[in-house]
């Protein structure tokens, strides 16, 4: 039962430090600018380079979906916990 919440707690302590340099990572991604931080500047070519450049500018449907995933990560991140708990206290015979 220990061991179960032990491993519980670890996965739900890395998955919420993963929370937010993901949604810093989608909001650079859909908000227009680089993977530095700066904003998307064309170069002579007329190409723009970054990735989160090109989804910014092809799509707003494609940006308002990626900018669930955070949200959608972290009911992941509470499912885990919830199942874990239940797991648990099944084991030691509460539930």
């Amino acid at each position: 039962m220990i061991v179960n919440l032990v491993g519980g707690f670890v996965a739900i302590l890395v998955g919420v430090s993963l929370i937010g340099p993901l949604a810093q990572a989608t909001t650079n991604m859909t908000s227009g600018l680089n993977s530095t931080g700066g904003a998307c500047i064309a170069q002579n070519t007329g190409v723009v380079a970054d990735i989160g450049c090109q989804l910014n500018a092809a799509s707003s449907w494609g940006s308002t979906v990626l900018n669930l995933v955070p949200g959608f990560f972290a009911l992941a991140i509470l499912g885990i916990g919830l199942a874990v708990t239940y797991a648990s206290l099944r084991q030691a015979g509460v539930l």
